[in-house]
C-alpha cells in the first residue's frame, strides 16, 4: 500500500505492509509529487518490537491491542516514522518529543522528560485562552530551520495517545523546559543552559551524517528561539506565570 503525506511541508511517499499507517496519517494527504521515498519490511517491525521491549512502552497499551495483526501494524507506525526521522535531517527538519501550541498565530514549545506534565501544562494553556490556543502536536512535532533563521513547528500525524494535533505550520517563538515544582516559577536560560535539554528531546539519527546534521540543527534551534526554564505545578496559576513571561512581546 502506498501514498504520500505532507511531513514538515515535504511529500513523502510511505510504502507499508498494512492499511494502518495510511489511516493514521489520513490527514496529511497530499497529491504532490513525493521528494522521497520510504518502504517498510518485517525486519523493520521485528527492530520496532525490540525496541519497544526494551523501553517497556507501555504508554499507547501496544501489547494488548486485541491480537498479533494489531500489534504489528502499530510497529509498523513506528517504523514509518523513524525512517522519515532519518531522512528529514537532510532538508533541516528535525523530529522533537515536545508538547507544542499555537497562540494567535505563534506556536510555544513545551519539553521534558516523559510523566513530568507537558500535555497537562498544555491542555492548561488551552483551557486558559479557548479558542486562542490551537494545538500543534502533543507528543512528536517537526521543527524545520531555513537559512534565514526561520524556526517553523509542524502538526504530524504522530501526536501522542490523546490525538492531538492539527496538520498547521506556525512560527516558533520560544521553548519551555518543565520542572515540577510546589511553587511555580519561570526565568530565561540562555542557548548553553538549554542545549543538554534539547538534543535529549531531538530525535537522534542512527545514520552519522543525518545525526551531526540534527546536532547543527538544534545548535541552531537554540539560537533562534526564547529559551526559559519552568518550575510548575498543575494547578491553573501554572499557566498564567508561563504564558505572562513567554507570550510577552
Amino acid at each position: 500500500m502506498n501514498a504520500t503525506y505532507l511531513f514538515a511541508g515535504l511529500p513523502v511517499e510511505i510504502n507499508t505492509i498494512y492499511a494502518y499507517v495510511h489511516e493514521y496519517c489520513a490527514a496529511y494527504r497530499t497529491a504532490q509529487a513525493p521528494l522521497f521515498a520510504i518502504s517498510t519490511e518485517e525486519a523493520d517491525l521485528d527492530y520496532e518490537r525490540a525496541q519497544a521491549a526494551r523501553a517497556d512502552d507501555k504508554q499507547n497499551g501496544w501489547t494488548s491491542w486485541g491480537g498479533e495483526e494489531k500489534i504489528l501494524e502499530y510497529l509498523e507506525s513506528l517504523s514509518v516514522y523513524r525512517k522519515i526521522a532519518e531522512r528529514m535531517p537532510f532538508y533541516n527538519v528535525f523530529l522533537f518529543h515536545g508538547s507544542a501550541l499555537a497562540v494567535d498565530g505563534t506556536a510555544y514549545l513545551f519539553t521534558a522528560k516523559s510523566g513530568t506534565g507537558k500535555s497537562t501544562h498544555a491542555r492548561l494553556w488551552r483551557e486558559m485562552l479557548g479558542e486562542r490556543a490551537l494545538m500543534v502536536n502533543d507528543d512528536k512535532p517537526l521543527i524545520r530551520l531555513k537559512k534565514d533563521g526561520t524556526v517553523t513547528i509542524y502538526g504530524t500525524p504522530y501526536d501522542g495517545k490523546h490525538r492531538l494535533s492539527n496538520p498547521v505550520a506556525v512560527p516558533l517563538k520560544a521553548i519551555c523546559l518543565l520542572n515540577r515544582g510546589a511553587e511555580n516559577s519561570i526565568e530565561r536560560i540562555s542557548p548553553q543552559e538549554a542545549f543538554p535539554s534539547l538534543w535529549i528531546q531531538a530525535y537522534r539519527p542512527r545514520d552519522p551524517e543525518a545525526c551531526a546534521r540534527t546536532l547543527e540543527l538544534v545548535k541552531r534551534l537554540s539560537q533562534g528561539v526564547e529559551l526559559f526554564r519552568l518550575f510548575c505545578n498543575q494547578e491553573p496559576e501554572a499557566a498564567r506565570v508561563s504564558f505572562e513571561a513567554m507570550g510577552r512581546e
